[in-house]
């Protein structure tokens, strides 16, 4: 059956006439008004294709850029170098930027991301998406407003390079623009993106960012209320609002023109409305007719981008209605040659193909020589000086760090952990944000791909959870999605855990880490002690800057100031933050102990230390293995001290479900470990105020209890 879209074009298009006079010229001449029809056709030829390839067992993506043709406008006013973050529906903006920086076969590159084939350019076969370094398209899958974030992160990054002198991938003067549909638009994640971009606009930080809505009224079959997106864009001070009709390629080059020249010119945000319709509806597999009338269905075909276009040329005399509709088959043959041509390309043939950009691996590197200015060789200090310490050292060796988030400059950070660096590296590298972690986090995201190296602070670990999607949708998945081609560098600072006195509650005491550890790729750090704070610290940057990996830190606050270990003024947790890099996915042995093994990590332990102290006045020997890396666990550290004592006691300072002694205990009997097993964790609960915390968090005589219990049960 003819796809009615089609059906209709040829039909339409066969039947027009040139009026007389001669349509008058507007701001297109007809040369170029053929380019831009050429990049209409192409787009809509590549979701004729994707409908047939699916249908023939070749393909697997078919939601496509039908209606949205006027795109192919914008990417004509701006250039080649200005970063582009699109919209799933963004087919003929990218043939469009394509044609002008001529390199490459847009074409089959976009049919061989359809067949999911190994040899994509873009993806590598592991998803269908618009994206090329060459093109300075940042490849963006289809989640709902998620790259929002980063756009305002890139638009951010092409004027602080400038300011700071460091090279980008950008020109001085690129715009940064960034494409959605009108569903998206109503989106927290959208709404709060562009709330920053105005806000910084507002505070006259540069934001040369266009946001441009493609508004088709439906989100699949939800419908966006007419006027809703004018309504709440069209008048918002700071934010220049441009208005056009997606299907008419003259308004939508002239608006979009306008709008560019107004970003590029102000360095200030814009909003660029542009109404299209939404053909072959939502994917492939929506059945349109349950939720449209065919009235609906009949009004968006007859104001089909194509059409209009076609009406331009033939009212224009640049070609008349058989040459239009031959442009069309011919464009429509192109296609289906290359679609035959990759249909059976192979595709990713095992696990370590498909997983082969998630860890890019770490080069160890050499210590820092040479004493630290104004700190004393080996001097003992906090974990929260050791992490100032070796953020002050990261700043002065890499000048593309940047350290960032809430209250982190001037302030100094809400524990002080901050404290002096923005008068040490200067206000364009350490800066405070926005209140909103997803906007610090696409800072982040933007910064990174810019090639600078964000340290963004999450401020708690309860304050992550609004914004995880920027670390699992967005960092951990851009260089999954461009099959290594883009890397999100990025270490993320999360003030995190609970045990802290006379202050808390749940959103300050957070033990949930099941989010960050079901991410692929994601490094996370979790340290205890003062030393192992600084070495990990630099080995997350080290990383970030060397293989891109996106990293976190979870620095637990209530071992910020601890000083002492087993009695007041020993100063057990002091130590000297080392030179160089702890090495990743590797656990530190505290003791020798040859009864039991007890593995633990950040609050976890201490208190297993001070267990194991008490456990050695009743004759029980222990060792205690600090975890310190969550992702990679250190398995081969894990199972060497299992198997030294045979016994190994999990003390899990997180949640019984979803917690670490989970994955611990899962790594052993995948490894095949023999001997007793168990594990104590923090109950199943939110933590609450006060005292009452007591009764669901890991405690020292808990620790001691199950030592107890372990070596006394059956062999």
């Amino acid at each position: 059956m003819p796809e009615p879209a089609d059906a209709h074009f040829l039909e339409q298009a066969a039947a027009l006439r040139p009026p007389e006079p001669p349509s008058p010229a507007g701001p297109l001449g007809n040369a170029r008004l053929l380019e831009l029809f050429d990049a209409q056709l192409g787009s809509r030829h590549l979701d004729l294709a994707a409908r047939r390839l699916q249908a023939d067992g070749h393909g697997f993506y078919t939601i496509g850029s039908a209606g949205h043709e006027g795109g192919a406008a914008v990417a004509a006013v701006l250039r080649p170098g200005d970063p582009a973050l699109l919209h799933y529906r963004s087919g003929a903006f990218f043939l469009e930027r394509a044609r002008q920086a001529p390199g490459g076969d847009p074409l089959r590159d976009v049919l061989l991301g359809l067949v999911a084939a190994a040899e994509d350019p873009v993806s590598g076969g592991r998803h269908k998406v618009f994206g090329s370094r060459r093109l300075n398209v940042i490849p963006q899958t289809s989640t709902i407003a998620s790259h929002l974030p980063r756009a305002l992160g890139v638009a951010f990054a092409i004027e602080r390079a400038a300011r700071l002198g460091l090279d980008s991938p950008w020109p001085r003067d690129a715009v940064a623009v960034c494409g959605f549909g009108d569903a998206s638009a109503n989106h927290s994640t959208a709404t709060g993106a562009i709330n920053a971009a105005v806000n910084c606009g507002f505070q006259g930080l540069p934001m040369p960012l266009l946001l441009v809505c493609e508004d088709n009224g439906i989100g699949i079959s939800v419908r966006t209320p007419p006027g809703w997106i004018h309504a709440a864009y069209g008048s918002r001070p700071g934010l220049a609002y441009f208005h056009a009709d997606g299907g008419d390629l003259e308004d939508a080059y002239d608006a979009a023109r306008r709008a560019a020249a107004w970003v590029r010119g102000r360095r200030r945000p814009a909003f660029l409305h542009l109404r299209t319709v939404r053909l072959m509806g939502h994917a492939g597999s929506d059945v349109e007719t349950s939720y449209r009338t065919p009235a609906e269905i009949a009004a968006d075909l007859d104001a089909d981008p194509l059409l209009g276009t076609a009406r331009l040329l033939v009212g224009r005399g640049a070609a008349t209605a058989a040459e239009v509709v031959a442009l069309y088959e011919a464009k429509r043959a192109e296609v289906a040659a290359l679609a035959a041509e990759v249909a059976g390309a192979p595709r990713l043939a095992s696990a370590a193909e498909v997983m082969a950009p998630l860890a890019a691996p770490v080069r160890p590197r050499p210590a820092q020589a040479g004493p630290v200015p104004g700190v004393p060789d080996g001097e003992p200090v906090t974990v929260a000086r050791a992490i100032n310490r070796t953020l002050g050292e990261l700043l002065d060796e890499r000048p593309g760090l940047l350290v960032f988030g809430e209250d982190v400059a001037r302030k100094g950070g809400v524990y002080g952990v901050t404290r002096g660096l923005r008068r040490r590296a200067g206000a364009a590298r350490v800066f405070d944000t926005i209140l909103d972690e997803q906007s610090v986090l696409g800072l982040a995201l933007g910064l990174g791909v810019a090639g600078m190296l964000p340290v963004p602070e999450i401020q708690y670990l309860a304050y992550l959870h609004n914004a995880i999607d920027q670390i699992r949708g967005e960092a951990a998945t851009l260089p999954f999605f461009s099959a290594g081609r883009y890397r999100n560098p990025m270490v993320v600072r999360i003030a995190a855990y609970a045990y802290q006195k006379g202050f808390g509650g749940h959103f300050h005491n957070d033990n949930a880490v099941a989010a960050l550890r079901e991410v692929p790729g994601l490094v996370i750090a979790s340290p205890a002690r003062p030393d192992d704070a600084a070495g990990m610290l630099r080995a997350c940057v080290d990383a970030a800057e060397d293989a891109g990996r996106v990293c976190a830190v979870l620095e637990p606050i209530a071992l910020y100031h601890h000083r002492d270990l087993h009695e007041d003024g020993d100063g057990g947790w002091l130590a000297a933050p080392p030179p160089a890099p702890v090495p990743l996915g590797r656990a530190r042995l505290h003791g020798s102990g040859g009864d039991v093994t007890i593995v633990t990590f950040a609050n976890g332990l201490r208190l297993s230390l001070r267990a194991a102290r008490r456990l050695e006045g009743r004759g029980v020997r222990c060792r205690v293995l600090d975890l310190r890396w969550l992702a990679p666990l250190p398995v081969d550290d894990l199972l060497r001290e299992a198997e030294a004592t045979g016994a190994v006691l999990v003390a899990d300072e997180t949640r019984r479900t979803g917690g670490v002694s989970e994955a611990v205990l899962a790594a052993l009997a995948d490894r095949g470990f023999r001997g007793r097993a168990a594990r104590v964790a923090g109950e199943d609960s939110f933590i609450p105020l006060g005292d009452a915390a007591r009764h669901v968090l890991l405690s020292e005589r808990a620790i001691e209890d199950a030592v107890l219990r372990l070596l006394d049960g059956p062999v």
